[in-house]
Formats: structure tokens, C-alpha cells, sequence
């Protein structure tokens, strides 16, 4: 990394750093297009419909398609049926509950505080995002409907059109994402992925030709390194494919991602290529396109040995570790026959198909809770105290920018900041004074709705330096003019839902980033220090007889340890945008973690295929010889983990046995039972359970060595 920083030009000024960015953010890229028209067609369906139809509350059904179109049309589909049902489960919440204390003050106002705090457990516990955001922002706009001074069958009408208004967008986005899918089958991953790794073997022929790359696809592998992994890691998260293809394929993105932004920095770099530099370039471009053809064909890809040992040459840097990247990508699948038998199924994984994840296990639910309900009842007060009901979007906007909260970084109040105020007041307002007068029909304003949804939603397709931007733009454009089923021309109430914005950004940026924050290096840290102390624990399963208790605890180190991998790439994002005398120290602890953080990936995915062996499930039982050779060797590594977390921690390690012997042992062990074994079936569960031990101690060692 040192020599990257020598090499790499120096910064630009601001105004000219400020350009290229947003022309490297908002430059076109493959399948761009599509997710905008996607979300624009969504949206402006949604639009007529309510306009028509004369239903309020069209913001809901609006933004929910508008964040739900940006996703896969598989996991959509899946979870249009659920998000129907948790709709009329919100609302069925809200009228029955209401009941009981509608008529005593005290009630009603811990029923309020008590509504906010299950809208934000239920964001962070429930395991199906889209039904877990219907659920959270129907109660943050039914709620407040209720502290006005109406009659109760006033309420129970405007709280149906609520449930209406998120229906209709819910079957809108499913029809169309229907379509779409008709339109171009195929893997919304393993498609993104190969495009991924085809940009980097666009790229090698040059080095491997001596000659300069070309502008067109020197700008194609950065963009790519722009985009990251985020959309990708989102998708896997939210969607029904078995836990096994999410834990795998994760590991794939991590990976891919990581040499994509190798290649995007050798581009930089002032290359010279020597032969044998040559000849390492030709087959590691043949490696590529191995990977990316056998995931295509959903074959699992074939184990790639790079014979070099030595570092790359000073004329080509970064060699080496393109190759170490490239040889872990096949040791994910290992153990594995077929990538289409992890694709989702009829039946559902039982641990899958449960809305809540472990949520009694995990404080970090219940923290999450706890702030989110702690900004949502102090903007509810505030508008409560001064009397300002037309404030009360401060509400549904902290529930809206905590779609964005859990795992992201503190950068985003920014772009928050920045997108309320070109949403309500530049363009929302705006157009009230400029536009709208001249308006006189659905037609004009439709005009007017998809170039500003157009537009933003082309800063949403943006990484996630700016993606948020677009994002609150529409919210705050959505809020004022689809809240009513007619288009809004008050400048009051356009200025009081502006300011309810405000006021709910500055409680989310007050409770979120300043009562309860760290900085993001050091939270980075912290998680990538707990990835290795449970993943240590998961190689200590199962304990002496608690094989039934280690299946189920597996589970959860495993949904925890996936968090975690999620987490940090998010906090990675946000070091960049904090600033300080220790940033350069961030920035290397940045650096370092993100290049440890892929291999600690595929040695996780390693482990849990390990994991069968040790839990001797049937079809995975092992001679009792190798078995004890196993447990040994199992031993050896957990303490080599949680030796590496201690020194990241400053911690004095506790002294370690030679970890090499104890594989040696091990595969002595297989070897001597192979050549006594007549059986080819165990001969051929034996090696490979040898291949999986193998890549678990290469990428361990590797580990090991840098840290």
C-alpha cells in the first residue's frame, strides 16, 4: 500500500476534485439505465394511481416502490405476499391498540413511545427488509394521525388510505418488477459479478501486450471501483436464496470486489512487465475467465494454484495480490457440487424463513431500538409541546433515514442534509412558486414528477458516497406534493414539512452520531477484532457433548459473523468522509482491513463447510484417527485467530503452538487412512475434506503473517 501512496498523483483542489467526482458518480454504467426506468416507471404508476383515484398518503406507496424497484425482482416478488400481510398487520396493530387508550392522555402518549420503539426494533430485528420497512413506516405515519383533534372514525378512515396508499405500491412494484424479469431472466448476482471480473480481464491484455491501456476500459474498471460491492452485499441480504448460496456468494463479492479495486489502482501505477511477469499475466486473465464462465454456466468453479510464491516484481506491483485474490475465489465453493442447488427452493431454509432473526441474542437490535425510539419521541414532543402537528413528518423521516442507519456511517447526515434541502426547499418548494401555477391537469404534473424522480434516481444508482442524496431528495419532494391526492400549492404547508424533515435529521444526527458514536476506524476495528473471536468460537464447535445446542448456536455465530461482515465494509465507507488529526491512522487501519477482510471471508465459508465434519452429520462422518487430528488441528487455529485479535487489540498473545505441525499431523493422518481404506467413497470424502483443512491453514497462515 506504501507503494500505491508514492505512486499516486497529488490531490487535486477542491473545485477539481469536486468535478471528476461527480463525473466518475454520475457517469453511465451497465444495467444503470434499466434500475432507473425501473424506479421511475414504479413510482410515476404509483403516482397516477393515487392521483386518480384520489387517495392520500401516495408518498408511502411512492417511496416504497422507489427503494424497492432499486433491488432484485426475485426477492420482490417473493416478499410482495409478505409485505401485504405485514401491511394489514401494522394496521390491525394501530386500530386495536388505539382502543385501549385513545381516551386517557397518559396511555396514549407511552402507547406513542412504545409504537416508535417496535417500528425501530422490528427495522433492525425483522430478517425481511422490505417487510420490516412497510411494517416501521406505517406505524411512523399511522401514529401521528391520531393526536389530531378528530373524530375516531376520521382516523380509522385516514389510516386505511395509509394502508391503501402502501398496497398500491406494493402490487404496482410487483407487476412491473414482473416484467422486467420476463424481460432479462437470469442471476441478478452471479450477472453483476461476471461483469465484474470481465472488466478485469479486459484489462490484463494490456500489461500482458506492454502497451497503454485503453481510456475506455481504464474508465470502466474504475467505475466499477466506484460502484463497490454495496447493491450486490444489499441484495444477498434481503434476499430468500438459502443461507448457504448467501454465505458463499458474499464471499464471492468480497472477493471480486477486492480485485476490482486492485486493477482499478494499477491503472495509476507506472508498470513495467517483465517475461516472467508475462507469463504470470496470461494465466492469471485465464483464471478469470475461468471463474467468471463457470459461474455463468452455474458451475462451481475448479481450484486455481498460482506456482509463484515469490512477490511481484517491482516493474509490476500488486501481482501477486491480484493472484492470492483470484485462488481464494474457488476455495469458497469448496465442498461444494453444484451452484444451482443453493438457489432458492419451494421449501423454505427453516432458519431463512423466519421474519425475526436471533433478536433476544443480539443487543445490537435492541440498541438500535432504543436510539431510534429516543429521536422519534423527541421530535414527537417537540411538535407536541409548540403545537405544530404539520411538522409530524419529522417522524416518518426518521424512520425513512433509518433505512439507511443500521450499518452505515455518520457521512450520510450530509448527503441527508443536502438532499432535504434541494428536495423541499429548491425543488419542492420551487416548483410551487415557479411551476405548479401553470399546472392545470395530471398530465403536466406527471411531466414534472418523472424528470425530478428520473433525476434523483440517477444519483441513487450512484455508490454509496452519494446514492443517499437522491434518496432524501425524493422524500422531501414526495412528502410535500403526493400527501394530499391533489397537487400541493401552499407554500405553508409545503414550509412545515420541510421543517419536519429538518428537525427529523437533526434528532437522527443528534441521538445517532453524537450521543452514541464512535469513530469509524475504531468501530471498524472493533468488528473486524469480534469477527475473529466468533469465528475462533465457530471452529470450537461442537463443545464435548452439546452436538443438538452447537446446531443452533452455529447459526447464530454464523448470522452474526455475516452482520459483521456487512458492517464493516459499511464503516469503511464513512472513514473517508471523517476528518481529524488521527485520519491518516484511519486510513491505514482502512486499508489493512480491507485487505485482510476477503481471505477472513472465504475462511469463514471454509469453516462452515468444516463444520459438517465435526458435527459428523450423515454422509460427513470421519475415522476416529482423523477426527482427533481434526479436533487438534482445530485447536491450533482457534487460538491462532484469537491470537491475531489480540495482537490487533495491543494485547500480548498468549503463546502459540507451531500451527503448521499441527496440519501436517493431520494430513498424515488422512493420507495413512486413505492408503488403508479400500472404500473409494470415504477415499473421496477424505481428500476432500484434506482440500477444505488445506485452504483453511493457506489462508489462516496468510492471516497470520500479516497481522
Amino acid at each position: 500500500m506504501a507503494t500505491i501512496a508514492q505512486n499516486l498523483p497529488a490531490s487535486p483542489p477542491p473545485l477539481a476534485w469536486l468535478w471528476q467526482f461527480l463525473k466518475e458518480e454520475l457517469a453511465p454504467y451497465p444495467g444503470r439505465t434499466g434500475t432507473v426506468a425501473r424506479m421511475v416507471i414504479a413510482t410515476t404508476l404509483v403516482m397516477i394511481i393515487c392521483m386518480t383515484f384520489r387517495i392520500p398518503y401516495g408518498f408511502q406507496g411512492a417511496v416504497y416502490a422507489l427503494i424497492v424497484s432499486s433491488d432484485s425482482p426475485r426477492a420482490t416478488l417473493q416478499s410482495a405476499g409478505t409485505m401485504l400481510l405485514v401491511t394489514g398487520i401494522a394496521a390491525v396493530y394501530v386500530l386495536i391498540t388505539v382502543w385501549f387508550v385513545i381516551s386517557i392522555a397518559i396511555l396514549h402518549f407511552l402507547w406513542v413511545i412504545a409504537s416508535f420503539f417496535l417500528a425501530f426494533y422490528a427495522l433492525s430485528a425483522m430478517t425481511n427488509y422490505v417487510s420490516s420497512s412497510t411494517f416501521a413506516i406505517v406505524i411512523a405515519v399511522a401514529v401521528p394521525l391520531w393526536d389530531r383533534h378528530l373524530s375516531a372514525e376520521t382516523n380509522v378512515e385516514d389510516t386505511l388510505w395509509l394502508s391503501l396508499a402502501t398496497s398500491v405500491g406494493i402490487v404496482v412494484t410487483a407487476g412491473l418488477e414482473l416484467a422486467f424479469a420476463r424481460m432479462r431472466p437470469g442471476d441478478e448476482i452471479v450477472r453483476p459479478v461476471a461483469a465484474m471480473l470481465a472488466s478485469v480481464e479486459e484489462l490484463l491484455p494490456f500489461y500482458l501486450e506492454d502497451r497503454p491501456v485503453d481510456p475506455a476500459t481504464e474508465k470502466k474498471a474504475t467505475r466499477f471501483a466506484m460502484l463497490g460491492t454495496s447493491m450486490l452485499r444489499r441484495i444477498l441480504r434481503r434476499s430468500t436464496y438459502s443461507r448457504h448460496y448467501d454465505e458463499e456468494m458474499g464471499a464471492v463479492v468480497a472477493l471480486v470486489g477486492r480485485l476490482v479495486d486492485l486493477a482499478a489502482n494499477l491503472t495509476q501505477l507506472s508498470v513495467h512487465v517483465s517475461e516472467d511477469d508475462r507469463q504470470r499475466i496470461r494465466y492469471l486473465a485465464a483464471s478469470i475467465a475461468g471463474i467468471r464462465s463457470d459461474l455463468l454456466n452455474r458451475r462451481v468453479p475448479v481450484l486455481i494454484e498460482f506456482r509463484s510464491e515469490s512477490e511481484a516484481s517491482g516493474g509490476f506491483p500488486l501481482l501477486r495480490e491480484m493472484e492470492k485474490t483470484v485462488s481464494l475465489i474457488p476455495d469458497v465453493f469448496s465442498g461444494s457440487e453444484s451452484i444451482s442447488e443453493y438457489l432458492p427452493s419451494p421449501v423454505a431454509d427453516k432458519h431463512r424463513s423466519t421474519l425475526f432473526a436471533a433478536a433476544l441474542s443480539n443487543t445490537e437490535y435492541l440498541k438500535f431500538a432504543l436510539k431510534g425510539c429516543l429521536a422519534a419521541s423527541l421530535c414527537y414532543i417537540i411538535y407536541s409541546s409548540i403545537d405544530w402537528p404539520g411538522i409530524s413528518t419529522t417522524v416518518t423521516t426518521c424512520l425513512l433515514t433509518a433505512l439507511s442507519t443500521i450499518g452505515s456511517s455518520r457521512q450520510k447526515q450530509v448527503l441527508r442534509f443536502a438532499g432535504a434541502i434541494a428536495g423541499g426547499f429548491l425543488i419542492g418548494m420551487g416548483s410551487q412558486v415557479f411551476i405548479l401555477p401553470y399546472l392545470d391537469s395530471i398530465a403536466g404534473f406527471t411531466v414534472l414528477f418523472v424528470f425530478v424522480t428520473a433525476v434523483s434516481a440517477w444519483f441513487m444508482t450512484c455508490s454509496p458516497r452519494l446514492s443517499y442524496f437522491g434518496l432524501q431528495i425524493l422524500v422531501a419532494f414526495y412528502l410535500i406534493n403526493l400527501q394530499e391526492f391533489a397537487m400541493q400549492t401552499s407554500l405553508s404547508v409545503a414550509r412545515d414539512r420541510v421543517v419536519g424533515i429538518l428537525l427529523g435529521l437533526l434528532m437522527m444526527w443528534l441521538v445517532f452520531d453524537q450521543l452514541w458514536s464512535t469513530p469509524a476506524a475504531l468501530e471498524m476495528k472493533r468488528t473486524f477484532v469480534s469477527n475473529l473471536r466468533l469465528l475462533a468460537q465457530l471452529v470450537r464447535e461442537p463443545l464435548p457433548g452439546e452436538r443438538r445446542l452447537a446446531i443452533d448456536r452455529s447459526y447464530s455465530l454464523r448470522e452474526t459473523i455475516n452482520q459483521n461482515f456487512d458492517k464493516a465494509r459499511a464503516l469503511a465507507d464513512g472513514i473517508l468522509f471523517e476528518f481529524g488529526p488521527s485520519r491518516q491512522q484511519a486510513l491505514a487501519t482502512r486499508s489493512r482491513i480491507r485487505q485482510w477482510q476477503p481471505r477472513l471471508r472465504a475462511l469463514f465459508v471454509t469453516e462452515i463447510a468444516l463444520l459438517k465434519y465435526r458435527l459428523r452429520l450423515p454422509g460427513f462422518e470421519l475415522p476416529e484417527a482423523v477426527g482427533a487430528a481434526q479436533r487438534q488441528f482445530d485447536d491450533q487455529l482457534a487460538k491462532m485467530l484469537d491470537g491475531m485479535a489480540n495482537r490487533i487489540d495491543g494485547e500480548t498473545p498468549a503463546a502459540e503452538d507451531n500451527f503448521e505441525d499441527s496440519f501436517a499431523r493431520l494430513e498424515q493422518t488422512i493420507q495413512a487412512c486413505s492408503s488403508e481404506t479400500p472404500q473409494k467413497l470415504l477415499t473421496g470424502e477424505l481428500q476432500t475434506f484434506l482440500a477444505l483443512s488445506r485452504s483453511a491453514e493457506s489462508v489462516t497462515s496468510s492471516l497470520n503473517k500479516e497481522i
